[in-house]
């Protein structure tokens, strides 16, 4: 279907419609919905793991790990925690407001909100964010990408078969239709995606003062440093297994890593070794490794690896046919080239060194480029490590450890700056797609006149030694 202005325009007065019934806000409803989406993706588990064979060429494992399991859990959290979430909060006026004893924060939903999901997770980066609106109370209008265009007809049909337009409906196209989109009225928005085009995402949402949650990459890239004091094997392991997960097109992978000098060549070959062990000598003939998302996503990775071609000492090989590309090392790199200052969201795998005496020098440099979404430190060194943690700008990262700190239930996820803003997954999720709301419940007895004038002479003065009292 092509959609107009006017088809865009009518879907969301459908949607702000159904919201001012008040239909979305008694949390029963919520739940009974949530559970609905659950079962929904459950029965259509299979469809979706199709669809993210097509696109990406996930296997059914990696797409359950990466798209469907994260999803049932999210949605899981969410079930059993929204009557607690949405409870309004109870809190005490203060002796300045006597006798309006009783002040409430009132969780509400922002209204119709827009969600826009990449392709790089269609599944995950959808229904996820999709259940956090609704867990909030809201309507939501999707704009799925064009490039995971089999997941996206996909999603079109589950949403159409499991809710009514008017509250969830999903919207397909490209560019041109994202803008209309965004020339509408909405009271929230939530993107993930690039820098530059979050950008202009914000800056559409300026123009109706709406309120933006941003999900971004980090114009710089994700940093992975490995100390000489790490366990280089397990290090290594780790690292090749995430580089290989959905073939780099993940917003939290590792762009590039740092390994102290005194340990680098050993690293190198426990890393080539773990990208053997783990996909062959061969990955763009495995069935199982994904695949990049489009032909120019393909052809701007392997010319990107073309050109620093003297420096790859593992992989460089692909198959434009299949769209596949080998994860590649490239060694050595100096820190101020230009494959260490853009995200690459591809399967190359730039590497610097540093001294190890001089990572302090190299953090302070990671921290003077953009804020990264993710960090990962690998060291034995605890103190140095959780120093580092709290006090670089970052999305979220681990500690011998790449990744898995997105599964943890109960935290937020996003970043800062070029890499996001706002948080979301389970309650941080339900909080980004509310706003509170402070209600103060006067009272019509015993009022005092404190605040009223007169303000002069021994009134005054009165007044002023009862308001300092107050205030202590």
């Amino acid at each position: 279907m092509a959609y107009t202005e006017t088809d865009i325009r009518d879907i969301v007065a459908a949607q702000r419609r159904f919201f001012r019934s008040g239909t979305t806000l008694p949390i029963k409803w919520r739940i009974r919905q949530l559970k609905h989406l659950k079962a929904a993706v459950l029965a259509h588990e299979e469809e979706f793991e199709d669809a993210l064979a097509e696109d990406l060429g996930r296997s059914r494992v990696e797409a359950y790990l990466c798209d469907i399991g994260p999803i049932i859990t999210e949605v899981n959290e969410m079930i059993s925690g929204l009557r607690r979430w949405a409870r309004p909060e109870l809190h005490f006026s203060g002796l300045m407001c006597f006798p309006s004893l009783i002040t409430k924060v009132y969780k509400m939903p922002y209204g119709v909100s827009l969600v826009i999901s990449p392709f790089n997770f269609p599944i995950l980066l959808t229904i996820g964010v999709v259940a956090a609106a609704m867990a909030g109370g809201n309507t939501v209008v999707i704009k799925s990408s064009s490039k995971s265009a089999a997941s996206t007809a996909t999603l079109k049909r589950f949403f159409a078969e499991t809710f009514p337009p008017e509250y969830v409906t999903l919207i397909d196209g490209g560019h041109d239709v994202a803008d209309m989109c965004l020339a509408q009225r909405f009271d929230k928005i939530f993107y993930t995606g690039s820098p530059s085009v979050g950008k202009h995402v914000l800056a559409e949402a300026a123009k109706n003062l709406t309120p933006v949650a941003l999900e971004l990459g980090g114009e710089t890239g994700n940093w992975c440093v490995v100390r000489k004091d790490a366990d280089l094997k397990d290090a290594a392991r780790k690292i090749a297994f995430f580089k290989l997960t959905n073939a780099g097109q993940i917003c939290i992978n590792i762009n590039q890593i740092a390994i102290a000098k005194e340990v680098a060549d050993k690293f190198l070959e426990e890393l080539k070794a773990a990208f053997v062990k783990q996909i062959g000598n061969q990955a763009e003939n495995n069935l199982e490794y994904p695949k990049l998302i489009t032909d120019a996503a393909y052809e701007k990775c392997a010319k990107l690896a073309d050109e620093y071609r003297s420096r790859v000492i593992f992989g460089g090989t692909g198959n434009p046919q299949t769209r596949k590309y080998a994860p590649t090392i490239i060694y050595p790199v100096d820190i101020n080239e230009h494959i260490v200052k853009h995200e690459l969201f591809c399967p190359l795998l730039p590497v610097v060194s540093f001294k190890d005496a001089d990572v302090d020098n190299l953090m302070d440099t990671i921290a003077d480029r953009e804020h990264p979404l993710a960090m990962y430190l690998f060291t034995k060194n605890m103190r140095w490590a959780n120093r580092v943690m709290q006090t670089q700008q970052y999305g979220g990262g681990c500690i011998n450890e790449v990744c898995i700190h997105m599964m943890v239930k109960g935290v937020p996820f996003n970043g800062t700056g070029h890499s996001g803003m706002g948080a979301y997954h389970g309650e941080w999720g339900f909080r980004e797609f509310t706003h509170p709301q402070t209600v103060l419940k006067g009272s019509t007895i015993f009022n005092l006149s404190l605040r009223e004038h007169p303000y002069g002479g021994e009134t005054g003065k009165k007044k002023m030694w009862l308001l300092r009292l107050f205030e202590r």
